[in-house]
């Protein structure tokens, strides 16, 4: 998977892009992130790319045109039409199925937003969808295009040892995490189940579903229903 971020600030993103799990696939050649200025592309001499608002009010808008040309030339580059998000509170809140989903797209291209926001004639020009990470706002698209990058990088073959490191948490099959244990057994008189300590497989595995049952109902009655529902 190639992912390419537009942003005014590529430093930011490379300096989260380039440690841990994240940085690791990015060496082994699991998927290709490539983080764009979009001041490099602007053709005003101070290199700015904003402007007041038409119509007054407060802040700056991103200019369409800096924007424009930077997606033009990764598409140049590229050859093909990538899958184009802007990261924004008015999209479609991101969830672990529509994770799923761009997981398995060869192409992503995000924009990152700043000041007031963006003009919108350029996203109606390339953008094919918004997507929030939450009803609240940020001041810059740039942390919600990493968070993004991270949820979906995770279930790229090679990224994590195997598809149990994912499939197993929270929110993939509609339920949340069972709770997690490690040593000592004993902590501040607290013990671990003792089913975790059986080595029996099955007794095991039938615990975990129960309390991630149990945990979804408790903290998320929302999903626990939509879970029944399906089921």
């Amino acid at each position: 998977m190639r992912i390419d971020i537009a942003t005014l600030f590529p430093e930011m993103c490379e300096a989260v892009l380039s440690e841990s799990i994240l940085g690791r696939a990015r060496k082994n050649n699991c998927l290709t992130v490539n983080c764009h200025n979009i001041r490099d592309y602007t053709l005003d001499k101070h290199n700015r790319v904003d402007d007041m608002p038409y119509g007054g009010g407060r802040g700056m808008v991103m200019q369409a045109d800096p924007i424009y040309r930077c997606y033009q030339a990764i598409e140049a580059q590229v050859g093909v039409v990538p899958h184009r998000i802007y990261l924004s509170p008015k999209g479609s809140v991101l969830t672990q199925a529509r994770a799923c989903e761009l997981a398995a797209m060869p192409h992503i291209f995000l924009l990152c937003g700043h000041y007031e926001g963006v003009d919108e004639r350029v996203l109606e020009e390339i953008i094919d969808e918004e997507i929030s990470i939450g009803d609240y706002v940020l001041t810059g698209g740039e942390l919600p295009a990493l968070v993004l990058v991270d949820t979906v990088a995770r279930m790229l073959p090679g990224v994590l040892p195997e598809t149990c490191c994912f499939e197993e948490e929270s929110h993939f099959h509609g339920l949340l995490e069972y709770p997690q244990y490690t040593r000592p057994a004993v902590w501040h008189d607290k013990k671990v189940p003792e089913v975790l300590l059986s080595g029996h497989h099955q007794n095991v595995e039938d615990w975990r579903f129960a309390q991630s049952l149990m945990v979804t109902r408790e903290k998320r009655p929302d999903l626990y229903m939509d879970y029944l529902n399906k089921k």
